[in-house]
């Protein structure tokens, strides 16, 4: 079976991600957006989106052929349309040669109409049909999404079988009793995507440790996940006790049961008084990044920053695994036109990971120079630098 990933924002990081959730899987990326997988039957669509922080669609490739036979390949796969109510069909193209879209769903609907099928054609402003039209219009449910990816010369077409929850996502962060505004909060999907970055997401037996734990989005986002042996750990008290109002809101508010979570007020440079030596699988957090608002110095902020997460590092090493991973956040600060690309802590004793796909070429880009990934939106003034290190 041939799957569609249609990438977020950030299509690079979350082809990363892609790729750690389903390392055996065959990959290709014929547009930059979209990630083609080969894989096993996925068996729930739904479950394994609300896991990928930079996915927004899933679905299955069906049919491919040419540009004349869209329409005879689509109405094939619209064969089983409910005969009582109003039937809802959407089309989204990602290619690049120009298809006449809105010219290929009114033939579409026409058909229908023959066939005693009222239906309904959803369009969008934008090319594609984003994840709230899908979702509003009930598509992956009593309708129908297809989608249609040029591939070398002939198309691809699916149908969407699950869309990211989007309204839970945002219910997670803007919803949760206890936010921290002014230092900066980890928007939940980029949790997801460090945690799958990290870990794979598949093995929920793993220890996971987040010593930067802040309100606890990594901690609330693992536990959702299914992760049961977590620790998190901040210098901070308030800290710890917005983590542990906001875990005690996930675990009543999604009925979690299962996951244990030790929380620590502790600073990350002696979190080994409290972790076992060589215990920990994976590291994922986001340190002190530095001043978000005012003037600064930044070449004394990069000094000081690097200084403390060399430290970090250091200390790290003491309660990784052999091969267990950290997947944490660098500062890239940007002021005006200049960026003060990365900070350059020791990071002697672990090797730099690479995880996007070996054989996809049509997003090295977007890799910085150092193969890391950032995220960020364009009037940020500190982008996130997401670095992936492993234990040598």
């Amino acid at each position: 079976m041939t799957y569609f990933f249609i990438l977020g924002k950030h299509p690079a990081l979350s082809l990363a991600e892609v790729n750690a959730r389903f390392p055996e899987a065959n990959m290709d990326s014929p547009r930059s957006e979209v990630c083609l997988l080969s894989s096993g039957e996925i068996e729930d669509p739904s479950k394994t989106i609300s896991e990928l922080g930079g996915v927004t669609k899933i679905g299955e490739i069906l049919e491919e052929g040419q540009e004349q036979e869209l329409q005879e390949k689509i109405l094939g796969l619209l064969s089983h349309t409910p005969e009582e109510g109003k039937f809802k069909f959407g089309i989204s193209y990602y290619g690049k040669k120009k298809l006449p879209i809105s010219q290929l769903g009114m033939e579409i609907k026409k058909h229908l109409k023959e066939k005693g099928i009222s239906s309904r054609f959803v369009t969008s402003r934008e090319r594609t049909l984003s994840s709230v039209v899908v979702t509003q219009n009930k598509l992956t449910t009593k309708g129908a999404e297809i989608v249609i990816v040029e591939q070398e010369g002939k198309f691809l077409i699916g149908l969407t079988r699950a869309v990211q929850p989007f309204k839970q996502l945002s219910y997670r962060d803007y919803g949760r009793p206890q936010r921290d505004d002014h230092s900066g909060m980890l928007p939940p999907k980029l949790a997801q995507m460090m945690i799958n970055l990290a870990t794979g997401g598949r093995n929920k037996e793993q220890v996971l440790v987040d010593p930067f734990c802040g309100s606890g989005t990594v901690l609330t986002e693992a536990r959702l996940m299914g992760f049961t042996h977590l620790i998190g750990a901040d210098v901070s008290p308030q800290a710890v006790q917005d983590s542990q109002e906001n875990l005690e809101w996930i675990k009543n508010r999604f009925d979690i049961s299962t996951s244990s979570v030790d929380l620590y007020q502790q600073d990350a440079t002696t979190i080994s008084s409290l972790v076992s030596p060589e215990s920990v699988d994976a590291i994922v957090t986001e340190p002190y990044l530095g001043p978000q608002r005012g003037r600064m110095d930044i070449h004394n902020v990069v000094a000081n920053l690097e200084d403390l997460y060399t430290q970090c590092l250091k200390e790290f090493q003491r309660i990784l695994k052999s091969r267990g991973r950290i997947v944490m956040i660098f500062p890239t600060f940007k002021t005006g036109k200049q960026q003060f690309t990365m900070i350059h802590p020791d990071t002697s004793g672990y090797e730099w990971v690479n995880v996007l796909p070996k054989n996809i070429k049509t997003l090295e880009n977007d890799l910085t120079s150092r193969h890391t990934l950032l995220y960020g939106r364009p009037q940020q003034k500190v982008w996130r630098e997401i670095v992936i290190l492993e234990k040598k």
